[in-house]
């Protein structure tokens, strides 16, 4: 980190360090108790840790030569992908873990912050923001500077966005473990941790912005099409979703400005739209880059991805009434979203079949590149999640499967088979060309984790496909008399055996993370010097 950093930049980091240790102590002073106190103290020893890194450096490490400027930036992004890793793993295994109590729930510690309800949000919070967050923070520099052969605008941004969303993450969990929650799908973080994130987002659109504006291509290239628009709307839906007002300065409680139905449509416009912008938009355009890279070839329509990129902006906005059919909402609205849901499947699959029939011609690098392969196979479970989303948001077809686990199989056909698989193929494209290998450390786990990955997905999936067909045809089952022909409590004691086949699934796919991880890790530990050929230079190059 330091050694990148000229002294006055590690003065400027220093100043900022120092604020975050004032930030800390106002915290902890005004809260005296609870979650934010100990929050506040969180920030205190970030603070003074990178107070005595930066500090130490200024004396200890001499000035980055002058050349730095002529190549791309690459050290926050690899900070960046340590902690895609790190989260990963500690995301996953709080997901398993919790599957597992679904089947075993006597097996629950005897201790509130071990409770289930506790934990989801972790589990939730950490997959998505910490794993995913992490990612497409990271994989978005590292493209932004490949497209526009521009090093990022400054030296110090990079460090704050990635270090400041880490600490929100870790406020946010360990916030949940404490028993503090906002109670918003995906959004349960309080309002300090909220006010937080914005300052660290809107510092990471700047950053991207300038550096865009300083290219050297005049073309912006369609990924970083579908990263702004991930940065841009997620900031604007966070904002308006966690508009709330503070019980006391001191306290981390709050109460939201929305009220009943209002407040049930701003959460799933918000719930859904997280769901279009940072589970789709995002890593979109990390397949729209990663994936022609790795296949050596070009996209196969640019126009059908500029066409689905306007496609998915503007249809997405309008579907997240879809998640509130039969409540009180207006059946205007739910009609409203159930149609431009059915819409979406048509920008979504352009994006997947472009993908896919970029493919063409290169399906024998598919057979033989593990790496490749987990981006087509997300490129796929993209194309399956999308229509299953569509098919979901129907109104008759949504009062079987709403309420049931239907949803939470689709949700992790989703997440487990679109995006956490297409991240691990960045992974593996990236880390061996930031750390100068030509190819991973060992080669051969990176097929294990392959087969694992995808193992597990579809041993989750259709568990839980199965197990939520199964719930909504129990519930709405009459006998002659028209009474319920089975008991809520019936239908739990159906699903146990999904519920056990789910952990396995859960328990396949984290091995396959682990494997990813201690495979990273040796693949650093090994770092070499070797400079890709292929990674267009800052500099101009005399023509061949």
């Amino acid at each position: 980190m330091t050694s990148t950093l000229t002294s006055t930049e590690r003065q400027i980091g220093m100043a900022l360090s120092i604020l975050l240790v004032c930030l800390g102590l106002v915290m902890a002073g005004v809260a005296k108790q609870g979650p934010m106190m100990v929050h506040g103290g969180m920030a205190v020893a970030l603070g003074l840790v990178l107070v005595f890194v930066l500090g130490g450096a200024l004396y200890d490490q001499p000035e980055p030569s002058p050349e730095r400027l002529t190549q791309y930036d690459d050290a926050p992004i690899r900070f960046g992908i340590v902690m895609t890793l790190i989260w990963a793993v500690a995301g996953m295994a709080a997901g398993v873990w919790l599957a597992a109590l679904m089947y075993w729930p006597e097996a629950t510690p005897p201790w509130p912050a071990t409770s289930y309800g506790r934990l989801r949000p972790v589990h939730t919070s950490g997959v998505i923001f910490g794993f995913g967050g992490n990612a497409l923070i990271a994989t978005s520099l590292y493209v932004l500077q490949r497209t526009s052969r521009a090093r990022l605008a400054d030296a110090l941004s990079p460090w704050f966005v990635l270090i400041g969303f880490n600490l929100f993450c870790v406020w946010a969990a360990t916030g949940y473990v404490m028993g503090q929650t906002q109670s918003k799908e995906y959004a349960e973080p309080e309002w300090y941790a909220d006010l937080w994130l914005v300052l660290v987002w809107v510092t990471y659109f700047a950053l991207y912005i300038r550096t865009l504006a300083r290219r050297a291509e005049p073309h912006i290239y369609v990924a970083n099409w579908y990263y702004m628009a991930f940065i841009l709307v997620v900031a604007m839906l966070h904002i308006v979703n966690n508009l709330a007002i503070p019980v006391t300065w001191g306290a981390g409680e709050s109460f939201t400005i929305w009220s009943g139905v209002q407040d049930a449509m701003i959460q799933w416009w918000y719930g859904h739209n997280a769901v279009a912008f940072f589970l789709t938009a995002g890593f979109l355009g990390m397949l729209y880059y990663f994936l022609p890279v790795r296949a050596e070839r070009p996209i196969w329509s640019y126009r059908l991805s500029i066409l689905s990129f306007w496609g998915i902006v503007f249809f997405y906005m309008w579907a997240g009434s879809h998640h509130l059919h039969y409540t009180a909402l207006p059946y205007w609205v739910q009609t409203l979203g159930m149609t431009f849901s059915v819409m979406l499947l048509v920008p979504s699959w352009a994006s997947a079949g472009n993908a896919i029939a970029t493919l063409n011609g290169a399906w024998h690098k598919v057979r033989d590149d593990a790496t490749l392969r987990f981006m087509f196979v997300a490129a796929v479970f993209y194309g399956l999640s999308t229509f299953e989303g569509s098919f979901l948001a129907i109104r008759p077809v949504n009062s079987l499967s709403h309420y049931t686990d239907w949803t939470v199989g689709h949700v992790h056909s989703g997440t487990l088979g679109w995006v956490a698989m297409i991240v691990f193929g960045a992974i593996y494209s990236l880390v061996p060309k930031l750390w100068g290998r030509e190819d991973m450390a060992w080669p051969r786990a990176v097929e294990w984790h392959f087969w694992l990955a995808v193992t597990g997905t579809l041993i989750y999936v259709v568990s839980l496909w199965n197990a939520g067909i199964t719930q909504g045809l129990m519930w709405r089952a009459y006998d002659e008399g028209g009474a319920l022909s089975y008991s809520f409590i019936e239908s739990v004691e159906a699903m146990l055996p999904y519920y056990a086949a789910r952990t396995l699934g859960g328990g396949l796919f984290l091995a396959g993370a682990l494997l990813c991880a201690l495979n990273c890790r040796a693949t650093m530990c090994a770092a070499g010097d070797r400079v890709d050929v292929s990674d267009r230079p800052l500099v101009a190059q005399p023509a061949e």
